[in-house]
């Protein structure tokens, strides 16, 4: 496919077509021999378990094999943007000396994804005109940085980009939850019994959640950019107006079929089928107490 029938990031859904991609995100990043990982595997040399087509082999076993970890990493549509548009259809298999540019690309365009994947939900959140404009105009200028050739993906600073962008989300967040809730921006909370705590309209960009009790808990318009959701346990919570939420976080997580979904975001297969115990009512008075570090 060229470029010039493909549309561009900003007219297509941010989330990986593995089908128009050649498995950058096999080969691409190191991985190291952990819980998320059942082997060792250095940058830029294929995943064992990557068929010659671009498919995983064990796609439909990944957990059961231990690689919990393929399952919750999401590109944001940066491999297909690589394969068919910077390097317009051209497959690294075939042509091996690609592979190295193709790597770097990658490295720069799917931050730039999820970035734009952040301003698109931020302008769904209708935020007041003057910051629209702002938004609507970073957008453009993170869909251009995108639609370089290799050599013109090297010269981007993402970091520098990114934190001219981040201010913006912030000040759109701010706005969507006012009054603000509670502040937990970065809080370390790993296996915290959270049940009680108000969260509604909460701070909680960066927070570590990790193995979390967040059962029955409402988080509605809390902020969870960047939140590490990792086995925390959302069954029966309300995620229904929950901002920034990522399919990637649930995948991480475990839910239930009382657990409250926005669209388009789906039950990830691993999930439990039957509710879990009834939980209490939450009250203010449990709330999670200091913030550990900032983002």
């Amino acid at each position: 496919m060229s470029p010039s029938t493909t549309p561009s990031p900003g007219s297509t859904p941010l989330r990986a077509d593995c089908g128009r991609c050649f498995g950058l995100c096999c080969v691409v990043p190191a991985f190291a021999r952990s819980a998320d990982f059942a082997i060792d595997k250095p940058a830029g040399r294929a995943c064992p378990n990557l068929r010659p087509d671009h498919r995983c082999g064990i796609h439909t076993e990944l957990r059961q094999r231990g690689f919990p970890g393929c399952t919750v990493f999401d590109c944001f549509g940066a491999g297909q943007q690589v394969a068919q548009v910077t390097f317009g259809g051209r497959d690294w298999r075939d042509a091996p000396e690609t592979l190295p540019a193709m790597a770097e690309a990658f490295a720069v365009l799917r931050p730039l994804h999820e970035l734009l994947w952040y301003v698109t939900e931020a302008l769904a959140l209708h935020p007041p005109a003057d910051l629209r404009e702002e938004l609507t105009r970073a957008r453009a200028e993170t869909a251009a940085l995108t639609e370089g050739d290799p050599a013109q993906l090297r010269t981007v600073d993402v970091a520098a980009h990114r934190d001219r962008v981040n201010p913006l989300l912030s000040q759109a967040s701010a706005a969507a939850r006012s009054p603000g809730g509670a502040d937990h921006r970065g809080a370390h909370l790993p296996g915290v019994d959270l049940r009680r705590a108000d969260l509604r309209r909460a701070n909680l960009r960066g927070a570590l959640l990790i193995g979390a009790d967040l059962r029955g808990v409402d988080l509605s318009q809390a902020d969870v950019t960047g939140a590490d959701l990792r086995g925390a346990d959302l069954g029966g919570a309300d995620l229904r107006r929950t901002l920034f939420l990522h399919q990637t976080q649930l995948d991480a997580a475990r839910g239930d079929t009382r657990t409250g979904l926005p669209q388009p975001l789906t039950r990830p297969a691993h999930w439990t089928t039957l509710p879990l115990t009834p939980v209490r009512q939450r009250s203010r008075s449990g709330a999670p107490a200091r913030r550990d570090r900032r983002r």
